[in-house]
């Protein structure tokens, strides 16, 4: 680790972390650490890579801290895992995180290895991502998850030849990054398929790649509201004179948003918030939808719960959430989007955009700034914020930048 004092967290899936977690940041406090730096990783992250990642991330700090400021450290870990894309996709490492799935994992991986150009496979292949995401097909052609009843995206019980075709399309018509895959995710060949049906396995893949990240999407905010929420109110009690700064990257963002949701009523130790290639609606923060001004985003006014800002840094080099995040918006009539979608391919309308596209959207009083002139004049003290960072970020997980660190700090207000 690149820095100490450093602290690493971790949740299961549901939440729930060893005990002992917040007496360890408590005890930082007591060390003499005033301002406590935690980074929450994306999805398809290892616990090594998340770990190597923070080590990356916190390297510039020390240089950065005014004098007077005693910072520690600490890794948000939680079960992320998807699978990763170089040079052949491993699918089968789902099992790490889905470990009751893994028949269904290898059925998987089989048609994505073998890609039968026959329409029954495709079939298969659409009643195997349901069983993997748990969401029974209803009779009206919906489909919703296995004992709740919550309505799930439309592309998990459409035709699933359709559905490939589509993600195909989207693919192709990139040509700005051929080979980018979902948020969060790594790149995958598109080479090698055949024609006809065949070629739609290219699209079948970025399709399990988007089932997946919806289990993951969910399993983010959870860990956020019952998880890290929690835990920072405990820290809060015990040590209210410490300053905490939550930077999420991907769905390490949503993770960290909505942490906030679930703080204890009236507790307040988090300082600023800094949100990396945000993979979730720009509109999440907003009191009414631009599109629908009887509907609120998901997370409507958490910023106020941050003492200091919230700072979304965006770029629109980033691929995945330009280009694959809309697509699937539009395919899952996010929360945050309203209504049948009208084309689905292109991102230029603004229901399905990511705030690490854009930024933070719909949000009165929102600030929005270059990087330099992020970098030259500060942050705002409060509110939110939107800092393009395109001049240094230019992928999704281009986030190990000296220049990102200097936007943390100035958001903490603990810079030189």
């Amino acid at each position: 680790m690149s820095v100490e004092p450093y602290r690493e967290i971790t949740f299961d899936k549901e939440g729930d972390g060893p005990a002992g977690q917040s007496a360890a940041l408590t005890a930082l406090a007591r060390q003499g650490v005033t301002d406590l730096v935690m980074l929450a990783h994306g999805w398809n992250s290892s616990p090594s890579g998340a770990t190597r990642l923070c080590s990356d991330f916190f390297e510039p700090f020390p240089g950065l801290l005014a004098p007077g400021i005693e910072a520690g450290y600490a890794g948000v870990i939680w079960p992320s895992m998807m699978f990763t894309g170089e040079p052949v996709p491993d699918y089968r490492a789902l099992v790490t995180v889905l470990p009751e799935k893994e028949p269904v994992l290898d059925r998987l991986t089989e048609l994505l290895v073998t890609t039968p150009a026959e329409e029954r496979a495709f079939a298969e292949f659409g009643s195997l991502l349901r069983e993997l995401t748990d969401v029974v097909a209803g009779a009206d052609g919906e489909g919703v998850a296995a004992g709740s009843g919550e309505p799930l995206p439309a592309f998990l019980v459409a035709d699933p030849v359709e559905v490939c075709a589509l993600f195909t399309e989207a693919l192709e018509a990139d040509t700005t990054a051929p080979a980018t895959t979902a948020a969060g995710a790594g790149a995958v060949p598109v080479e090698g398929f055949g024609g006809g049906l065949g070629r739609y396995w290219k699209g079948a893949r970025e399709v399990l790649r988007q089932a997946t990240y919806y289990v993951m999407k969910k399993r983010a905010g959870g860990v956020g509201a019952s998880g890290l929420g929690p835990l920072l109110g405990e820290v809060a009690r015990a040590a209210p004179g410490l300053r905490v700064h939550l930077v999420g990257h991907s769905m390490g963002a949503r993770l960290v948003a909505h942490a906030l949701g679930g703080l204890p009523s009236g507790a307040r130790p988090v300082a600023s918030v800094t949100l990396l290639q945000g993979a979730f609606s720009h509109y999440a923060f907003a009191a009414r939808l631009p599109h629908d001004p009887g509907r609120s985003g998901s997370l409507r006014d958490m910023q106020s719960r941050v003492r200091g800002p919230l700072v979304a840094c965006y770029s629109r080099h980033d691929a995945a959430l330009r280009v694959m995040y809309p697509l699937a918006s539009r395919l899952a009539r996010d929360s945050e989007s309203f209504g049948p979608a009208a084309g689905l391919l292109g991102s230029d309308d603004p229901r399905w955009g990511a705030i690490g596209h854009d930024g933070v959207r719909a949000v009165p009083g929102t600030v929005v700034r270059t990087l330099a002139a992020a970098l030259r004049e500060g942050v705002p003290a409060s509110g939110c914020v939107s800092v393009d960072t395109a001049d240094v970020v230019r992928s999704h997980s281009d986030i190990s930048r000296p220049e990102l660190a200097r936007v943390v700090v100035s958001a903490a207000r603990v810079g030189r």
